[in-house]
Protein backbone atom coordinates (compact mmCIF):
# COMPACT_ATOMS: atom_id res chain seq x y z
CA UNK A 1 0.00 0.00 0.00
CA UNK A 2 1.45 3.74 -0.62
CA UNK A 3 0.87 6.24 1.87
CA UNK A 4 -1.18 9.91 1.69
CA UNK A 5 1.44 13.12 1.93
CA UNK A 6 3.66 13.02 5.25
CA UNK A 7 2.73 13.94 8.86
CA UNK A 8 4.32 16.56 10.88
CA UNK A 9 5.00 15.86 14.57
CA UNK A 10 3.50 19.28 15.53
CA UNK A 11 1.28 21.89 14.19
CA UNK A 12 4.10 24.50 12.81
CA UNK A 13 6.77 22.59 14.06
CA UNK A 14 10.20 22.11 12.95
CA UNK A 15 9.23 20.08 10.12
CA UNK A 16 8.09 22.12 6.82
CA UNK A 17 10.40 20.72 4.26
CA UNK A 18 14.10 22.48 3.51
CA UNK A 19 13.36 26.05 2.84
CA UNK A 20 10.91 26.94 5.15
CA UNK A 21 6.98 27.69 4.30
CA UNK A 22 7.69 30.70 2.14
CA UNK A 23 9.02 28.13 -0.66
CA UNK A 24 5.46 26.73 -0.46
CA UNK A 25 3.71 29.73 -1.35
CA UNK A 26 6.08 30.69 -3.82
CA UNK A 27 6.56 27.26 -5.77
CA UNK A 28 3.72 27.59 -7.67
CA UNK A 29 3.64 31.41 -8.62
CA UNK A 30 6.79 31.22 -9.88
CA UNK A 31 5.79 28.24 -12.29
CA UNK A 32 2.55 30.27 -13.68
CA UNK A 33 4.76 33.16 -14.13
CA UNK A 34 7.02 31.12 -15.82
CA UNK A 35 4.60 29.69 -18.16
CA UNK A 36 3.20 32.99 -18.41
CA UNK A 37 6.51 34.67 -19.86
CA UNK A 38 7.13 32.05 -22.21
CA UNK A 39 4.07 31.78 -23.60
CA UNK A 40 4.34 35.62 -24.91
CA UNK A 41 6.02 35.16 -28.03
CA UNK A 42 3.35 33.09 -29.47
CA UNK A 43 1.16 36.72 -29.45
CA UNK A 44 3.99 37.69 -31.77
CA UNK A 45 5.05 34.32 -33.80
CA UNK A 46 1.01 34.10 -34.10
CA UNK A 47 -0.84 37.00 -34.31
CA UNK A 48 -4.21 35.04 -35.07
CA UNK A 49 -4.50 33.38 -31.57
CA UNK A 50 -6.99 34.92 -29.38
CA UNK A 51 -5.88 35.78 -26.05
CA UNK A 52 -7.51 33.15 -24.28
CA UNK A 53 -5.49 30.64 -26.88
CA UNK A 54 -1.94 32.10 -25.60
CA UNK A 55 -3.35 32.13 -21.57
CA UNK A 56 -4.13 28.69 -22.30
CA UNK A 57 -0.48 28.02 -23.78
CA UNK A 58 0.86 29.50 -20.71
CA UNK A 59 -1.32 27.19 -18.28
CA UNK A 60 -0.08 24.24 -20.07
CA UNK A 61 3.71 25.22 -20.07
CA UNK A 62 3.27 25.92 -16.17
CA UNK A 63 2.15 22.23 -15.90
CA UNK A 64 4.94 21.12 -18.10
CA UNK A 65 7.21 22.67 -15.81
CA UNK A 66 5.62 21.34 -12.61
CA UNK A 67 5.89 17.65 -13.85
CA UNK A 68 9.55 18.19 -14.59
CA UNK A 69 10.73 19.72 -11.24
CA UNK A 70 8.49 17.81 -9.02
CA UNK A 71 10.97 14.82 -8.27
CA UNK A 72 13.81 17.18 -7.69
CA UNK A 73 11.12 19.48 -5.08
CA UNK A 74 10.24 16.63 -3.64
CA UNK A 75 13.86 14.95 -3.14
CA UNK A 76 14.60 18.29 -1.69
CA UNK A 77 11.92 19.08 0.26
CA UNK A 78 10.53 15.77 1.46
CA UNK A 79 13.89 13.91 1.31
CA UNK A 80 11.68 11.43 -1.12
CA UNK A 81 13.92 9.95 -3.68
CA UNK A 82 10.06 7.93 -5.38
CA UNK A 83 7.97 11.00 -6.15
CA UNK A 84 5.60 9.99 -8.23
CA UNK A 85 5.38 6.48 -6.28
CA UNK A 86 4.66 9.24 -3.17
CA UNK A 87 2.12 10.89 -4.67
CA UNK A 88 0.02 8.09 -5.62
CA UNK A 89 0.85 8.02 -9.64
CA UNK A 90 3.08 5.48 -9.69
CA UNK A 91 1.14 2.72 -8.94
CA UNK A 92 0.46 -1.24 -10.53
CA UNK A 93 -1.29 -1.18 -13.05
CA UNK A 94 -4.11 -3.19 -11.53
CA UNK A 95 -4.26 -1.02 -8.73
CA UNK A 96 -4.40 2.18 -10.63
CA UNK A 97 -7.45 0.74 -12.88
CA UNK A 98 -9.37 -0.18 -9.25
CA UNK A 99 -9.05 2.79 -7.99
CA UNK A 100 -9.86 4.74 -11.12
CA UNK A 101 -12.89 2.80 -11.61
CA UNK A 102 -14.01 3.50 -8.22
CA UNK A 103 -13.44 6.93 -8.46
CA UNK A 104 -15.85 6.82 -11.85
CA UNK A 105 -18.48 5.01 -10.45
CA UNK A 106 -19.03 7.56 -7.80
CA UNK A 107 -18.86 10.19 -10.36
CA UNK A 108 -21.50 8.46 -12.09
CA UNK A 109 -23.94 7.73 -9.30
CA UNK A 110 -23.90 11.73 -8.11
CA UNK A 111 -24.04 12.88 -11.51
CA UNK A 112 -27.38 10.23 -12.21
CA UNK A 113 -28.70 11.89 -8.64
CA UNK A 114 -28.35 15.59 -10.04
CA UNK A 115 -30.12 14.58 -13.43
CA UNK A 116 -33.11 12.71 -11.92
CA UNK A 117 -33.49 15.54 -9.16
CA UNK A 118 -33.35 18.07 -12.37
CA UNK A 119 -35.48 16.02 -14.48
CA UNK A 120 -38.06 15.30 -12.20
CA UNK A 121 -38.60 18.63 -10.60
CA UNK A 122 -38.67 20.25 -14.26
CA UNK A 123 -35.46 21.78 -14.39
CA UNK A 124 -34.30 20.09 -17.04
CA UNK A 125 -35.59 17.73 -20.01
CA UNK A 126 -33.81 14.93 -22.19
CA UNK A 127 -31.90 16.37 -25.14
CA UNK A 128 -30.94 15.23 -28.23
CA UNK A 129 -27.67 13.32 -27.55
CA UNK A 130 -23.92 13.75 -27.80
CA UNK A 131 -22.08 14.24 -30.81
CA UNK A 132 -18.03 12.36 -31.57
CA UNK A 133 -16.11 15.88 -30.65
CA UNK A 134 -18.32 15.95 -27.60
CA UNK A 135 -17.32 13.01 -26.34
CA UNK A 136 -13.57 13.40 -26.98
CA UNK A 137 -14.13 16.97 -25.19
CA UNK A 138 -15.42 14.64 -22.38
CA UNK A 139 -12.83 12.17 -22.26
CA UNK A 140 -10.13 15.32 -22.06
CA UNK A 141 -11.57 16.83 -19.61
CA UNK A 142 -11.68 13.71 -17.53
CA UNK A 143 -7.92 12.90 -18.07
CA UNK A 144 -6.40 16.52 -17.81
CA UNK A 145 -8.38 18.59 -15.63
CA UNK A 146 -8.66 15.48 -12.90
CA UNK A 147 -5.00 14.37 -13.55
CA UNK A 148 -4.03 18.51 -13.48
CA UNK A 149 -5.82 19.43 -10.43
CA UNK A 150 -5.51 16.10 -8.40
CA UNK A 151 -1.73 16.12 -8.35
CA UNK A 152 -1.53 19.57 -7.28
CA UNK A 153 -3.87 19.63 -4.72
CA UNK A 154 -4.64 15.98 -3.31
CA UNK A 155 -0.76 15.42 -4.12
CA UNK A 156 2.30 18.21 -3.56
CA UNK A 157 -0.33 20.79 -2.11
CA UNK A 158 -1.86 18.26 0.81
CA UNK A 159 1.62 16.96 1.35
CA UNK A 160 3.47 20.10 1.59
CA UNK A 161 0.92 21.34 4.43
CA UNK A 162 1.23 18.42 6.00
CA UNK A 163 5.03 19.12 6.45
CA UNK A 164 4.06 22.04 8.37
CA UNK A 165 0.14 21.44 9.88
CA UNK A 166 0.00 17.62 10.13
CA UNK A 167 -2.45 15.39 8.37
CA UNK A 168 -5.56 16.70 9.22
CA UNK A 169 -5.29 20.10 9.78
CA UNK A 170 -3.37 20.03 5.91
CA UNK A 171 -6.64 18.31 4.63
CA UNK A 172 -8.78 20.57 5.28
CA UNK A 173 -6.68 23.54 4.28
CA UNK A 174 -5.80 21.81 0.77
CA UNK A 175 -9.67 21.52 0.63
CA UNK A 176 -10.24 25.44 1.09
CA UNK A 177 -7.57 26.54 -0.96
CA UNK A 178 -9.09 24.11 -3.89
CA UNK A 179 -12.80 26.17 -3.30
CA UNK A 180 -11.14 29.44 -2.94
CA UNK A 181 -9.07 29.62 -6.33
CA UNK A 182 -11.67 28.36 -8.43
CA UNK A 183 -13.04 31.77 -9.48
CA UNK A 184 -16.65 32.71 -10.04
CA UNK A 185 -18.23 36.21 -10.86
CA UNK A 186 -19.91 37.27 -8.17
CA UNK A 187 -23.09 38.78 -10.54
CA UNK A 188 -25.07 35.94 -9.24
CA UNK A 189 -25.34 37.59 -5.53
CA UNK A 190 -23.38 36.20 -2.11
CA UNK A 191 -25.56 33.01 -1.13
CA UNK A 192 -24.81 31.82 -4.96
CA UNK A 193 -20.78 32.18 -4.01
CA UNK A 194 -21.02 30.73 -1.20
CA UNK A 195 -22.61 27.74 -2.03
CA UNK A 196 -20.31 27.05 -4.77
CA UNK A 197 -17.04 27.82 -2.30
CA UNK A 198 -19.05 25.42 0.08
CA UNK A 199 -19.55 22.72 -2.42
CA UNK A 200 -16.03 22.68 -3.36
CA UNK A 201 -15.04 22.32 -0.25
CA UNK A 202 -17.14 19.35 0.62
CA UNK A 203 -15.60 18.25 -2.80
CA UNK A 204 -11.83 18.52 -1.66
CA UNK A 205 -12.57 16.86 1.60
CA UNK A 206 -14.10 13.67 -0.43
CA UNK A 207 -11.04 13.60 -2.65
CA UNK A 208 -9.02 13.98 -0.25
CA UNK A 209 -10.77 10.82 1.65
CA UNK A 210 -11.14 8.90 -1.32
CA UNK A 211 -6.99 9.04 -1.80
CA UNK A 212 -7.02 8.00 1.47
CA UNK A 213 -9.93 5.05 1.01
CA UNK A 214 -7.41 3.89 -2.54
CA UNK A 215 -4.06 3.59 0.31
CA UNK A 216 -2.45 6.83 -1.45
CA UNK A 217 -3.03 6.07 -4.83
CA UNK A 218 -4.00 8.98 -6.74
CA UNK A 219 -6.21 7.83 -9.51
CA UNK A 220 -9.46 7.48 -7.75
CA UNK A 221 -9.59 10.98 -6.69
CA UNK A 222 -8.34 11.87 -10.66
CA UNK A 223 -11.83 9.32 -11.72
CA UNK A 224 -14.07 11.25 -9.39
CA UNK A 225 -12.83 14.92 -10.30
CA UNK A 226 -12.21 14.26 -13.52
CA UNK A 227 -15.73 11.88 -14.28
CA UNK A 228 -17.66 14.79 -12.81
CA UNK A 229 -16.25 17.26 -15.11
CA UNK A 230 -15.61 15.67 -17.98
CA UNK A 231 -19.46 14.11 -17.26
CA UNK A 232 -20.96 17.20 -16.69
CA UNK A 233 -20.06 18.38 -19.66
CA UNK A 234 -21.69 15.40 -21.29
CA UNK A 235 -25.06 16.19 -19.49
CA UNK A 236 -24.55 19.90 -20.67
CA UNK A 237 -24.23 18.97 -24.24
CA UNK A 238 -26.96 17.04 -25.23
CA UNK A 239 -28.40 14.32 -22.80
CA UNK A 240 -30.24 16.80 -20.72
CA UNK A 241 -31.46 20.39 -21.59
CA UNK A 242 -32.21 22.94 -18.95
CA UNK A 243 -34.90 24.51 -18.88
CA UNK A 244 -35.57 28.12 -19.02
CA UNK A 245 -35.87 29.43 -15.46
CA UNK A 246 -34.28 26.62 -14.11
CA UNK A 247 -33.89 27.40 -10.35
CA UNK A 248 -30.53 28.41 -9.01
CA UNK A 249 -30.53 26.57 -5.84
CA UNK A 250 -31.38 23.43 -8.01
CA UNK A 251 -29.03 23.49 -10.71
CA UNK A 252 -26.29 25.32 -9.16
CA UNK A 253 -24.82 29.04 -9.90
CA UNK A 254 -23.19 29.71 -12.85
CA UNK A 255 -25.69 31.11 -15.23
CA UNK A 256 -25.26 29.91 -18.80
CA UNK A 257 -23.12 27.41 -17.47
CA UNK A 258 -24.16 26.06 -13.83
CA UNK A 259 -21.57 24.24 -11.53
CA UNK A 260 -24.33 21.69 -10.01
CA UNK A 261 -21.66 21.46 -6.90
CA UNK A 262 -23.38 23.86 -5.51
CA UNK A 263 -27.12 23.01 -6.07
CA UNK A 264 -29.04 21.60 -3.67
CA UNK A 265 -28.80 18.48 -5.07
CA UNK A 266 -25.08 18.38 -5.71
CA UNK A 267 -24.50 19.47 -2.05
CA UNK A 268 -26.53 16.24 -0.47
CA UNK A 269 -24.68 14.26 -3.07
CA UNK A 270 -21.34 15.37 -1.79
CA UNK A 271 -22.66 14.92 1.62
CA UNK A 272 -23.61 11.90 1.20
CA UNK A 273 -20.01 10.62 -0.49
CA UNK A 274 -19.06 12.56 3.07
CA UNK A 275 -20.89 10.29 5.10
CA UNK A 276 -19.80 6.90 3.41
CA UNK A 277 -16.38 7.95 3.81
CA UNK A 278 -16.07 8.95 6.94
CA UNK A 279 -14.18 5.68 8.54
CA UNK A 280 -11.32 6.91 6.82
CA UNK A 281 -10.99 10.39 8.18
CA UNK A 282 -8.21 9.61 11.17
CA UNK A 283 -5.33 10.19 10.09
CA UNK A 284 -4.03 6.46 11.06
CA UNK A 285 -6.20 5.52 7.94
CA UNK A 286 -3.76 4.58 5.08
CA UNK A 287 -1.33 8.20 6.40
CA UNK A 288 1.23 8.58 8.19
CA UNK A 289 5.17 7.36 6.28
CA UNK A 290 6.72 6.84 2.70
CA UNK A 291 5.27 3.81 1.04
CA UNK A 292 7.20 0.65 1.29
CA UNK A 293 10.26 -0.53 -1.03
Amino acid sequence: MLSTPPQAPSPLGGVWGKGGWWATVGYLPLLLLAGWLLARPLALLAPGLRPDQVNLTGTLVSFALLLLTLPAWLRSRWDEPRAWRRLGVAVPLPSALKALLRGLIKALLLLALVSAGLLLGGAARVGEGITGPQMANSLALLLGVGFAEELLFRGWLWGELALGLGGQRALLLQALIFSLVHPYPLDQGWPALLALKGGLLLLGIVLALQRRADGGVLWGAVGLHGGLVGGWFLLQGGVLSLTNGAPLWLVGPGGLSPNPIGGLLGLLGLTALLLLRRRWWGETQGSGHPPPS
